[in-house]
């Protein structure tokens, strides 16, 4: 098929305040390897398209250490910085109003700074085919459901734990955050599914964890220098 999705857009969360970190900064701008954690998720999405256009969503309070982040690339990236919401919802959809013409737009967690340029790459051309690409990977554990008192085994063969960049083409995404804010919208996913349009899951990486703990700084830490 022909690919009238050229433009691309990378809207990059980050909303969290480092409270189970106990940290004072807020985890997304922490130093990882000597640089903040939003640093890494930002240079993966230019390394793998030069032509991307970046958004970052912020907290109002926390719109000051974009700097932080932005002083790290020289010369210095054209990056629009956007005001977060209430909610995730209210945040992606902030970001999605600069988003214009047929394009493929990434939704990221700026929390998970071990994106790949390969992960990018293949969600974008998914993207362009089939509408959507939901990064997923393998549950390895055992699983149970907690049913009152009582829980119960479920199939892992059948169950996804959910990544991000989300993809998906704009005219998708776009009109599906037209729609009222319902808490059952966990995720980009969830929101396009609701306007009854299908979504596709792709080939997630097991390095693509998202930073929740001083444990999960430690892993990245250590995946980072084996992969210098």
């Amino acid at each position: 098929m022909a690919n009238n999705y050229s433009a691309k857009y990378a809207i990059i969360v980050a909303g969290g305040k480092g409270l189970r970190m106990g940290n004072a900064m807020p985890k997304q701008f922490l130093p990882l390897s000597g640089k903040p954690v939003l640093y890494y998720a930002v240079k993966a999405f230019i390394d793998a398209f030069e032509d991307i256009k970046l958004i970052l969503v912020l907290p109002n309070d926390q719109l000051s250490y974009a700097q932080m982040v932005l002083k790290e690339f020289t010369p210095r990236l054209d990056v629009t910085i956007v005001a977060g919401g209430e909610t995730r919802f209210h945040s992606v959809q902030n970001g999605l109003q600069l988003v214009h013409g047929n394009s493929i737009v990434f939704i990221h967690d700026g929390v998970r700074p071990l994106v790949s340029v390969d992960l990018v790459r293949r969600c974008y051309w998914q993207a362009v085919e089939l509408g959507s690409a939901i990064p997923a990977i393998r549950v390895t554990d055992s699983m149970r459901i907690i049913e009152d008192d009582d829980s119960r085994p479920l199939d892992r063969e059948y169950m996804r734990i959910i990544q991000t960049p989300q993809t998906f083409r704009s005219d998708i995404v776009l009109p599906a955050f037209e729609q009222e804010y319902q808490q059952a919208f966990t995720d980009e996913a969830t929101v396009v599914e609701n306007t009854g349009t299908t979504v596709y899951l792709a080939e997630g990486e097991r390095s693509n964890i998202k930073l929740t703990t001083v444990e999960d700084m430690l892993i990245a830490e250590a995946l980072l220098k084996a992969n210098q």
